[in-house]
């Protein structure tokens, strides 16, 4: 049995997706209300799959995505929307996202998502499929400079602009404090800037993080 963590911000959703599991393959050990609130629950639950809802106080469900895969955390990460704009769902297959799957219809196909995620595979909802191949495709030269990096990088690069010194980029990504700045005069090299001041400026021009809609 796969043991399943849900993180929303509606109560009623979270009442909605436990009673989808109940009886099945799926087992929910945790549910949490926001990002951080994931974070605080992910050792005392240790999920193997989570279910995110993209659009989350304290973190989104891209940054969820993108803090745990800069960690190295492989586990599947299914992603829980509304809607997705192209950027956001972009963000999403980059990070290797495990599935995304529309709340309109959710109680139907959520099993179908998971059985399909839990065997090592990538489901994605119907109304969004041709979208996702299309971005696929799509050169990353079109989606900025912060494209270069890798994901670990654009985590760094995000939470600089977000005003965050290195130790507290550390603390957030479990890095040391030298790795970020190793890190950080990659960045620099990469993206042909000096200062972390131009990093931050050229994150808050790139519009990341970006606004996800729900």
């Amino acid at each position: 049995m796969s043991r399943i963590l849900i993180a929303d911000d509606h109560p009623l959703m979270l009442s909605g997706l436990e009673a989808v599991l109940r009886n099945t393959n799926y087992q929910v050990v945790a549910k949490a209300r926001d990002g951080l609130e994931l974070f605080a629950l992910l050792a005392s639950s240790r999920p193997d799959i989570l279910i995110v809802d993209i659009n989350m106080p304290g973190r989104n469900g891209i940054e969820v995505l993108r803090t745990l895969r800069s960690k190295g955390d492989q586990r599947p990460v299914i992603l829980l929307t509304a809607d997705l704009h192209d950027d956001a769902l972009a963000d999403a297959l980059e990070l290797d996202v495990n599935g995304i799957i529309l709340k309109d219809g959710a109680e139907t196909l959520l099993i179908t998502c998971l059985d399909q995620v839990a065997r090592g595979g990538r489901w994605v909802d119907g109304a969004l499929v041709q979208r996702a191949l299309s971005l696929a495709r799509r050169d990353d030269g079109q989606r900025g400079p912060l494209a270069q990096l890798t994901v670990r990088e654009r985590a760094i690069a995000q939470l600089v602009g977000q005003g965050l010194r290195n130790r507290e980029i550390g603390a957030e990504l479990g890095l040391t404090e030298g790795t970020v700045k190793v890190s950080l005069h990659r960045i620099y090299g990469k993206l042909g800037i000096e200062s972390r001041v131009e990093l931050a400026m050229l994150v808050r021009d790139s519009g990341a993080p970006r606004a996800i809609e729900s």
